[in-house]
């Protein structure tokens, strides 16, 4: 499925960082540019999976991840990090 950018709602660093499972109920990630709604996972429970933290983006880190990138289509996409 093919996501149109231009129709997801925009979010900053810092509205992205209080959906870490802490601050608001809400738990999501970014990667290359979206952001994903990881809430249902439980293996992000709390905000936290192994030693990375939600509400981060996350592009940089999942080179050191045991999975690919496809690990992103398991989750809804929220909107754009900007």
């Amino acid at each position: 499925m093919t996501i149109d950018r231009k129709d997801l709602p925009e979010y900053s660093k810092a509205q992205l960082a209080l959906r870490n499972g802490q601050d608001k109920p809400a738990i999501w990630v970014a990667y290359l540019g979206l952001i994903y709604d990881v809430s249902k996972s439980r293996l992000w429970k709390n905000g936290m999976h192994y030693e990375h933290w939600a509400g981060q983006d996350l592009t940089h880190e999942l080179a050191d991840a045991p999975h690919s990138q496809s690990v992103f289509q398991r989750f809804d996409v929220v909107g754009r990090l900007v």
